[in-house]
């Protein structure tokens, strides 16, 4: 089914309006959209994560449109929440997967080169996300254009649309914020 991006809009504001109708001829529509943002987002995970890309899908869109109070902009918009509830998503699977390397209740493991690169991911992703509540207290758009970009996929026009800001101002943003996330990352 190939819509344009108003009738995407145009579900999304019958959601937004409390009409769950319309929940059903959504999901056909993003679909394909959100699972190319999962495996984006699941490229850098560590390999047999318990999480699919589809499962994140899934959790990502009913978080999404089972709110009380969604107010989607538009299809962009729709994209952008969706690829930072994706993010949340993975930083919680990833908290949970650290609490249970600092003593939870598995079993204990010897040396295994291979689990501890999975557990270094976990902590690189935990890292990032704190890198970004850092930076989102310097310039929230800053931190926004990142997660937009990075963990969603959305191209430099999306934001731009999104945060109703010039392209210039978006690409610039990208570069000192990659530039700032480099620096604080490295300490």
């Amino acid at each position: 089914m190939n819509q344009s991006s108003g009738d995407v809009t145009q579900i999304l504001n019958e959601i937004s309006s409390g009409n769950k109708e319309f929940v059903d001829q959504l999901i056909p529509i993003v679909y394909d959209e959100l699972r190319k943002i999962a495996g984006n987002q699941m490229y850098n995970e560590r390999g047999g994560h318990t999480l699919s890309p589809t499962s994140l899908v899934h959790e990502a869109y009913m978080k999404l449109v089972n709110q009380h109070k969604a107010n989607w902009q538009n299809r962009a918009h729709f994209f952008a929440l969706a690829s930072i509830s994706m993010r949340r998503i993975l930083i919680n699977y990833a908290n949970q997967r650290v609490a249970q390397k600092r003593g939870g209740d598995l079993p204990v493991v010897t040396f295994n080169e291979e689990l501890m690169s999975q557990d270094s991911n976990a902590e690189e992703l935990i890292m990032l996300d704190r890198a970004l509540d850092k930076l989102k207290e310097l310039s929230e758009r800053q931190a926004k254009v990142i997660e937009y970009k990075f963990f969603g996929g959305l191209s430099f026009d999306e934001i731009a649309e999104v945060l109703k800001v010039s392209l210039p101002s978006i690409r610039r943003d990208w570069r000192l914020a990659r530039a700032w996330l480099l620096k604080e990352l490295k300490e």
